[in-house]
């Protein structure tokens, strides 16, 4: 698979990616969902840290909330020149098309919540109680590489009580799957699990 064809999905996962966040933070409030299907929702939440809403400053107790913010964010920016380069050396190296689709969802899903990251605080005001303005009047919520990713995807496939015997969670209804995800993340998922499912394959030396 060529370079130019990896960009072409990385650019036309991007533009589902942001198309999608664009509408729901500028027709939803924060927490407001409508129901596709039984098992599946669209609700509008935010995440301001890692995978599953966690931050830095949740293990590193002496960073506060805006630092550990700027400390990932610009993670994320150092490891997208990375995957990049990655990309271009398979793509350099004729390696297998698995491979190359792969690191390409995974960029294109990292740049994806990048963008947001990045510069969402500044290109949108809040969400709460209100429907975000896009480039409003009065500026945005936040400033640079202080944003918040958008995610919108729910999948409550089904639900359970737990009985009163099951350890931690004894009584508690059971949500699967409960996280909200966006495009970005099923396309880093997707990547990773490719790599994984297909690894023999991916990094076949006959390329």
């Amino acid at each position: 698979m060529s370079l130019k064809k990896s960009i072409l999905l990385i650019i036309i996962i991007l533009l589902i990616d942001q198309i999608s966040k664009i509408y729901i933070k500028t027709n939803f409030v924060l927490q407001e969902g409508v129901d596709v299907f039984s098992w599946f929702e669209i609700i509008f939440v935010e995440n301001d840290g890692m995978a599953w809403g966690t931050k830095i400053s949740d293990f590193v107790s002496f960073i506060s909330d805006r630092t550990a913010k700027v400390i990932l964010t610009s993670f994320r920016i150092v490891a997208i020149f990375g995957i990049g380069y990655w990309l271009f050396d398979a793509t350099r190296k004729q390696s297998s098309k698995i491979l190359i689709i792969a690191i390409a969802l995974i960029f294109s899903g990292a740049l994806g919540n990048i963008i947001d990251s990045v510069f969402y605080g500044v290109l949108f005001d809040d969400s709460y109680n209100q429907v975000a303005t896009f480039l409003p009047e009065t500026g945005g919520y936040d400033g640079l590489l202080h944003g918040k990713v958008v995610d919108m995807l729910h999948f409550p496939l089904f639900e359970v009580d737990l009985p009163e015997w099951f350890p931690f969670s004894a009584g508690k209804r059971f949500s699967f799957f409960d996280p909200v995800f966006n495009i970005a993340d099923m396309a880093i998922s997707t990547g990773f699990i490719m790599l994984i499912v297909f690894n023999k394959k991916a990094f076949s030396k006959e390329g």
